[in-house]
């Protein structure tokens, strides 16, 4: 029973993810609660980073076997691309409602009943929507699309049909250039400048979020252009992969504009926008501000970690255990383990809602990459933390190093 419940809290966002997609298709004030449950995760991890309050990852039994069950696991994470169309499809019925002008009314799925003696209600659903329910229920399909991007991350670290899986549920998001541009660039690059997913020290959210997002689909143009060019292949052929990846992408624009012409694209690219945002918001988190030479190998000290608050660790599926991720890629999420590397002491969710205010993120991180640069870097990250520092305009940053020594 208590490997059971190590890999049950594993399905925590899986779960926020199916209850989003049920609160669109019950409609009236249900569509807002994806934006209520995203809320309350930001509280509950800020909650659990800042109390004495920590997990071991899934880890081994007493016997030295996987505590992870492989079969469910990987059964939830390939559940999750149904889900996910499932979850669009409920958008897509939401903007046909809204303009067609279907009414405001209720209907019945299921009249009330009785069962051994318990009476249960009748099962409705608000038919037609709003325009401010319907821009409510694209923000919280938009929030956990982008949360179930972290599935579509760890099957682009398989083979075979599960990596074409994972190109799949990016290409829901339009992002399914990520898969190659991930495995191919970032794992190779991280932490140096030619690793477009890397954020540099002074760099905000916002302007990450575009040199990111779009770094990595010029990596795959570039890469494929030069792959097709050795194998004698036309650019513009069924062999480009990065052009197949948005193709992947086509049935999503075919249906919202079917069933809601410009409005239906438009309600299509808000939810684009903040799950890409949300993809670049880990890569953000991940490895910002830190420095690796270019040959020099990727060590632990290149990531940071999360290992301090069980709301990211579960919700997150271990992704916050970069260090050892990046260390064994083809790992599975229930298997990595803590290693050392520097951790924030705050969880995504928290982190996340200090990045949407650059000022008060750099006040949070400045200090930790002081204490990074004074016992982690090499003497010449040290250097060319020195530089980045200057150009960012964080002249403070050596005296910070000392006082985070000292402490």
């Amino acid at each position: 029973m208590s490997k059971l419940i190590i890999n049950l809290r594993y399905f925590l966002t899986p779960v926020l993810i199916f209850a989003t997609m049920v609160g669109i298709v019950v409609g009236g004030p249900w569509v807002w609660l994806g934006i209520a449950m995203f809320a309350a995760s930001i509280a509950l991890d800020w909650i659990t980073s800042v109390t004495p309050m920590s997990a071991k990852p899934a880890g081994t039994d007493r016997n030295g076997e996987l505590n992870g069950i492989p079969w469910l696991l990987n059964g939830m994470m390939y559940m999750q691309y149904p889900v996910f169309v499932a979850l669009q499809l409920a958008l897509i019925w939401r903007v046909y409602e809204y303009v067609s002008g279907a009414p405001i009314g209720t209907m019945e799925l299921m009249a009330a009943t009785e069962i051994a003696g318990v009476s249960l209600p009748a099962l409705t659903i608000q038919t037609g929507i709003s325009g401010v329910d319907l821009i409510g229920a694209a923000i919280s399909a938009a929030l956990y699309m982008g949360l179930g991007i972290m599935f579509g991350h760890e099957l682009s670290h398989t083979k075979g049909w599960t990596f074409a899986l994972s190109r799949w549920v990016m290409g829901l998001s339009g992002i399914a250039h990520f898969c190659y541009a991930h495995v191919y660039n970032h794992h190779l690059e991280l932490a140096h400048e030619d690793d477009p997913a890397t954020c540099p020290r002074g760099r905000n959210i916002y302007k990450h979020y575009l040199l990111s997002h779009f770094g990595q689909s010029r990596f795959l143009y570039k890469m494929e252009q030069q792959r097709l060019k050795r194998l004698g292949k036309a650019f513009l052929s069924p062999s480009n992969r990065w052009i197949r990846g948005y193709f992947i992408s086509l049935p999503t624009v075919f249906l919202f504009w079917f069933a809601g012409g410009w409005e239906g694209l438009g309600i299509m690219l808000l939810t684009w926008v903040i799950s890409g945002f949300e993809l670049e918001v880990l890569n953000f988190l991940e490895h910002y501000g830190l420095i690796r030479e270019k040959g020099q190998p990727i060590e632990y000290r290149h990531s940071w970690d999360v290992g301090e608050s069980p709301f990211t660790q579960f919700g997150f599926i271990e992704i916050g255990r970069q260090g050892d991720h990046h260390d064994r890629g083809e790992t599975h999420f229930w298997e990595l383990e803590e290693v050392g590397s520097p951790d924030t002491g705050l969880g995504y969710y928290a982190m996340f809602s200090l990045l949407l205010v650059p000022p008060m993120w750099e006040g949070f991180i400045k200090p930790h990459l002081a204490k990074w640069d004074a016992e982690m870097a090499s003497e010449g990250e040290r250097r060319i933390a020195r530089r980045m520092n200057a150009k960012a305009g964080w002249h403070d940053m050596d005296e910070l190093g000392g006082h985070m020594s000292q402490a």
